[in-house]
């Protein structure tokens, strides 16, 4: 019996002006309008969908409150794999990973997953912070805003431990700016310097307001299907090679090590086990940014540099368009958008680099892509692994890339190598 493979065979995000929706709509709306979209990127009709995924904040109290449920319901389909797991921004890299497991071990065909948010549009996100039940009780009350105050001590304590500076954290603001000049769909795009970053509001000692993620709608959705699906309808598939999540506190009080990502740590070992790919292998990254301590603390502990080097690692725009290592090429969650959960656009992007789809700003002969998600604060983390084969004719991904490997590898990317599938 062949083997079944799981692939992403469609993507989409819903267009904004000025960080809103275009025209008044719900959230179901919203994510029925990606939802179309995804799936008419596949190839696939809305009646062919069996597994569903989704997370949110929206509807609750209420219908939200079972959002598979509930948006099925919308959607008009009867699915017979779901998955509402929300662990935060993250939610979204891990329901891949369900999706996968689910498609290989047979229990759905075609899984949709989606998100949305009308945070702008309704003026819902405040720092008021959480309600003050069971752990929170022991932070709400007494007046940290929420989450950026978290992050910020997360920030204040790498800077303690490491020497990490507030110009450090301002390159990855300017970088991912850069990136979103190059973005069209972009929020921000305006031109941005350190000092730019260094002179703005301080928000949460030392995170300044550039440090941090904007305030947007959004929606997003992906399809995944099988390989031979995929061959089927023509679609150039994106394989799913490894992933890996975990998670460690949601109160910031309860965090192992302010200094150090652990939940990464471990999602990202996972994920690289699982696809043999090495970190000189990946040609595009795409992590979360919901502070730009949190692209710091994400490159030490998914293993690009030491613990406390990740300061010298962005330094110089080493991660702008034209440095040696392309991070969140769209503009990220702190120039593109940020509806509240971001991990899913962090996916869209990523399929859409290993496709060739990014125009200007697009990664030249991109085929191997890392995705990590963050959720909470500094909570969760789950990371995924992606390949995309150079050469569509193929119904296979290409072998695992390892040290041996490599040289080949390099050479297929650059058109001096033809591999061919042998017959029995």
């Amino acid at each position: 019996m062949t083997k079944r493979e799981a692939v992403i065979v469609g993507v989409a995000d819903l267009p904004l002006k000025d960080g809103k929706v275009l025209a008044p709509m719900s959230v179901l709306q919203a994510q029925a309008l990606v939802a179309r979209d995804a799936l008419k990127d596949a190839g696939i009709a809305m009646h062919e969908v069996d597994g569903l995924l989704t997370a949110g904040m929206w509807g609750v109290p209420g219908p939200g409150q079972l959002p598979t449920v509930t948006l099925s319901e919308y959607l008009g389909i009867t699915p017979r794999f779901v998955d509402g797991t929300n662990i935060g921004g993250s939610a979204f890299e891990a329901h891949v990973a369900h999706a996968a497991t689910a498609i290989e071990a047979g229990r759905c065909e075609v899984a949709l997953i989606t998100y949305g948010s009308l945070q702008k549009s309704e003026m819902s996100r405040n720092l008021a912070g959480r309600p003050a039940v069971l752990t929170m009780q022991y932070e709400t009350p007494w007046g940290m805003p929420t989450p950026v105050g978290g992050y910020a001590m997360a920030a204040k304590r790498h800077m303690h431990e490491y020497g990490t500076t507030s110009e450090n954290l301002a390159e990855i603001a300017v970088a991912t700016r850069k990136w979103a000049a190059l973005n069209p769909a972009a929020t921000m795009r305006e031109p941005l310097s350190i000092e730019d970053v260094l002179q703005s509001t301080m928000i949460s000692d030392p995170l300044h307001l550039l440090d941090i993620c904007l305030v947007t709608d959004g929606g997003g959705a992906l399809v995944m299907t099988t390989a031979e699906h995929a061959k089927a309808l023509g679609r150039k598939p994106v394989f799913v090679r490894g992933y890996g999540e975990s998670h460690t506190h949601w109160t910031i009080a309860a965090m192992p090590d302010l200094a150090r990502l652990t939940a990464a740590e471990v999602a990202g070992r996972d994920a690289f086990a699982m696809a043999g790919i090495r970190h000189d292998a990946i040609d595009v990254v795409e992590v979360y940014d919901s502070f730009t301590i949190t692209v710091l603390l994400t490159l030490e502990a998914l293993g690009f540099c030491k613990r406390g080097e990740g300061g010298a690692f962005v330094a110089n725009q080493r991660t702008a368009p034209g440095g040696v290592f392309p991070l969140n090429t769209n503009g990220g969650g702190l120039s593109y958008a940020h509806p509240g959960m971001y991990g899913i656009f962090l996916l869209i992007e990523a399929v859409r680099q290993l496709r060739g789809e990014c125009g200007p700003r697009q990664i030249q002969d991109a085929v191997t892509a890392l995705v990590h998600g963050t959720g909470g604060t500094l909570s969760s983390g789950a990371t995924l692994h992606s390949l995309h084969p150079v050469n569509t004719m193929y119904d296979k991904p290409l072998p695992v890339i390892d040290g041996e490997s490599r040289s080949y590898w390099d050479a297929l990317k650059q058109h001096r190598l033809t591999l061919k599938r042998c017959h029995d």
